[in-house]
């Protein structure tokens, strides 16, 4: 006879007496349980532990079970879930499988045999998981979101990972190039060699060299003793050249050369150091048009661009937003000891009709904004709108699109005015939702004061 295999469960629900009855069903099995009332202390337990199967309530303070299904399949792609709710709709059934729970179970448990079936099956497809091909393993990258502009991207890296190609990831500041370089090394065969990321923006271009091939004590002012450069210190892995377009013209001929000769020149030493390393390079600039204006050499950029990848922003992928922003607020309220806060329908909205010029920074920026500083439980559009960076007035449009932005604005501002300010109240007299009004608003730079 095959011994039965002890698991790992977490259990999240509020409910103590279910967490009670089901801990004693489960350590009767032999199986280990762990708990967590809420989803906040659920993320906590997920980061400290790996568990075959986590049984998750719906009803719960602060984030509902099917809001924190997502979270909880990002920080444990291969963990089965099973939902548990008393509420038996048909509609909580298909949204919960949607987001990717294995099964759901309603309330009162009465049936312990069902329980411990689905229990059984629920860590058979985790241990399938876990054992799966690492190149299968994308969902491990640590991208959040499901929109067929991120799912292009991470096949991408799937693809190009495991090979031994240089890459060049274009995108806007805050987008998530440092991110995609660091899963591809992590997907790579240099996986368990270093990893060097250097920001060619951030150094003094006099600094620039030595920090990537090193120099020799005495060879300039301030070197004190030898220093071993980056792509020494990469060797057998990986380079991460961020804001490459930044690297002086100087330093990109010395690159060149290291990249295909496989050889590292020290500033002021004479010996040559031969390494092995994958370089993978990043930018917000168009390097084209660098290279017609002189400012970057195109034999590197032909060297770098093996492999380009396109990280879209964050207005290209807008069905994550809402994703996006619910794991930063919760990580964020968990970081500073707050509450966990839940994001109304209509701040979602207005998030993801923001054109976002920062990009995922900017959200993750904004929902510590809202952790720290919105006192209640939940992040309403009014405290969102007022940190939204407003687009500029249309008052000098020309032609008839410009005289009805114009009335349409001045409108917006009598009814705010007669209402006292009261969003709700001037939207009604208005004859529109206050979402849409809140998008007029910041289309047009008015402030409600």
């Amino acid at each position: 006879m095959t011994a039965r295999r002890s698991l790992e469960v977490l259990v999240v629900d509020d409910d103590r007496e279910i967490v009670s009855a089901l801990r004693g069903l489960l350590t009767d099995e032999g199986h280990r349980v762990a708990d967590a009332a809420d989803a906040a202390q659920a993320f906590t337990v997920l980061e400290r532990g790996h568990f075959d199967v986590i049984l998750l309530d719906i009803e719960m303070p602060g984030m509902s079970g099917l809001d924190a299904l997502p979270m909880m399949r990002e920080m444990a792609p291969n963990t089965a879930v099973v939902m548990v709710s008393g509420l038996n709709t048909t509609t909580n059934a298909v949204l919960a499988l949607k987001r990717g729970a294995f099964d759901f179970i309603d309330k009162p448990l009465k049936d312990d045999a069902h329980l411990l079936s689905v229990i059984a099956q629920a860590a058979q497809l985790t241990e399938l998981r876990r054992n799966a091909p690492a190149e299968d393993a994308g969902i491990e990258l640590g991208f959040l979101g499901s929109s067929a502009a991120i799912a292009a991207l991470i096949a991408d890296i799937r693809r190009v990972a495991p090979t031994s190609a240089k890459v060049l990831i274009t995108g806007e500041n805050g987008s998530g190039k440092d991110l995609v370089a660091h899963a591809i090394h992590r997907l790579s065969k240099r996986a368990s060699q270093p990893f060097e990321k250097l920001n060619c923006a951030s150094l003094p271009r006099e600094l620039v060299e030595s920090e990537l091939f090193g120099h020799e004590k005495g060879s300039f002012t301030g070197a004190l003793a030898r220093r071993t450069g980056r792509l020494e210190r990469a060797h057998h892995g990986t380079l991460f050249l961020d804001e490459i377009g930044d690297l002086a013209l100087e330093a990109q001929a010395k690159l060149l050369r290291a990249i295909e000769t496989g050889e590292v020149d020290r500033v002021g030493g004479g010996d040559v150091v031969r390494v092995d390393v994958r370089v993978i390079a990043a930018t917000n600039k168009d390097l084209r048009a660098a290279i017609e204006q002189g400012d970057f050499r195109q034999d590197l950029y032909f060297r770098l661009d093996a492999v380009p990848l396109k990280v879209p922003a964050l207005r290209e992928r807008r069905g994550d937003i809402a994703t996006l922003a619910r794991h930063f607020l919760a990580r964020s309220c968990e970081a500073e000891g707050k509450p966990p806060k839940t994001l109304g329908s209509e701040a979602i909205a207005l998030l993801e009709e923001y054109r976002w010029p920062g990009n995922v920074r900017e959200l993750r920026n904004l929902m510590e904004r809202a952790a720290i500083l919105v006192d209640g439980l939940e992040v309403r559009a009014e405290d969102v709108a007022p940190w939204l960076d407003a687009a500029p007035a249309t008052s000098e449009s020309a032609g008839l699109r410009g005289e009805i932005e114009r009335r349409e604005t001045d409108a917006i501002k009598r009814s705010l005015a007669d209402a006292d300010g009261n969003v709700t109240q001037a939207a009604r007299a208005l004859g529109i939702d206050r979402t849409n009004l809140h998008r007029k608003m910041r289309k047009y730079g008015i402030e409600n004061r």
